[in-house]
Order: structure tokens, then sequence, then C-alpha cells
């Protein structure tokens, strides 16, 4: 993303609070550092993104405390801080939570999710159906963090949207980082509309399997990037 559309972006934005701030700059400096634009090994400066962001400091260094509680980067005092490298054989622990945290929010999803939430679930099947036709990754990537996030709402559990924040953001940069040598990213797409569908019609038990489904495959794509880094 280029630092005028950044700034564009920011004054068509208007003002906003301290906390919407915040809000605003993790979301865009998540998407840089998933998307690969902030490089593992990167040194960032408060000071240098606040002014590419146009949000001030106080924001920007909350938003990277955030970061750093969900593994993105790593503060180290008075030395600065740094984008965190990616493990490919650390990847395979992390998924064997998420397995089971996804497989709970399924279930959940399929039973408590609001009708609004539903008609939204069914929204992003629809886009991940026309990323799958478009192989495109950035649309995915964006519903991916959207599907995430509404999992953790509709699921009605505090718990558990608290440790898919520590997953979610690794997760996706993981996917990101090599989704072109080892991917299917239409396949990818279209389990993830699979799996929203099965939470709009209200069946937790399809929507596990439809769970089990994309899980299968992200091990799957996972053990074959840890074979082609080998």
């Amino acid at each position: 993303m280029a630092e005028g559309s950044l700034e564009r972006e920011a004054a068509a934005e208007g003002v906003e609070s301290e906390g919407s701030l915040t809000d605003r700059a993790y979301k865009r400096l998540e998407e840089l550092i998933v998307t690969l634009r902030l490089a593992p090994g990167a040194v960032l400066s408060e000071a240098h993104l606040a002014k590419q962001l146009s949000i001030g400091r106080t924001p920007v260094r909350e938003a990277l405390q955030r970061l750093a509680r969900e593994g993105l980067v790593t503060i180290l005092p008075r030395r600065g801080i740094l984008v965190s490298e990616i493990n490919v054989k650390r990847q395979l622990k992390l998924l064997e939570v998420r397995r089971e945290l996804e497989r709970l929010m399924a279930r959940t999803c399929a039973q408590r999710a609001s009708e609004a939430e539903r008609a939204e679930f069914d929204e992003i099947a629809d886009g991940m159906d026309e990323a799958a036709a478009r192989n495109d990754d950035i649309t995915f990537m964006r519903l991916d963090r959207r599907f995430n996030l509404l999992l953790c709402q509709a699921s009605r559990n505090e718990y558990v949207t608290n440790a898919m924040s520590l997953i979610q953001g690794l997760s996706r940069r993981f996917w990101y980082s090599h989704y072109r040598e080892v991917a299917d990213l239409p396949l990818c797409a279209r389990l993830h509309a699979q799996f929203a569908r099965a939470i709009v019609t209200r069946d937790p038990a399809e929507a596990v399997i439809a769970c089990d489904r994309l899980m299968d495959y992200t091990e799957d794509f996972t053990r074959a990037s840890l074979d082609a880094s080998a």
C-alpha cells in the first residue's frame, strides 16, 4: 500500500476517537505484516509508522503493543520493534490448538449466531466464491480476517475470542508467505465458503464437518510448506 494512499484514506475518514484510531492503526499494520509488506525481521519505527498512516504516535504505539501480544511483532526495550520471524515447525503446534478452537466455534456459531450474523456469513461465503473464481489473494485475506472475527463474535464466548486472537494473525501470515509455492487458493476459499454456509443453515454437525475439511486442508498445506522449505 503506497504511503500517499494511506494518507488519503486517513483524511477521508475524518476525526476519530483515540480508541477507533488505535483500531484503525492495528488493522492497517496487521494487514501490512500479514501480507509481508512489512517483512519478517524488519525494524519498525513508531514515528515513521505514525507519519505513514497519518495517525498519532499513541494509537500506533497501542496497536504495536496489541500486535506484540499476538506474536506478530517483538518489542525490545531500548532496542526497537521487530516484525517477528516465521517458524514453520511451530505452525504445526499452533494448528493443534486452532483445530479444537475452530470446532468449538463451528458448533456454537451454528447454534448462537443472530440473523444479522448469518446474513454476514452468507455474504462472506459469496465473497469467498468470487475470490476463488478470480484467484484474488488480497480479497481472500480480507474476507478471511472478517470471517475469523465474525466466528469469534457469533460464538458468544470471550475465552475462545481471547485464545483465537493469539492465533489468527500468525496463521494468515503463514498462509500468505507460502501460498504461492504450495497452496490452492481457490480450493481454500471454497472451503471457507462451505464452512460459512454450514453456519447459515444452523446445522452444528455440518458446521463441524466443514470446519474439519478446512483444517485438514490447512494442515496439509502447512506440511507441504515444511517440505518445501526443508
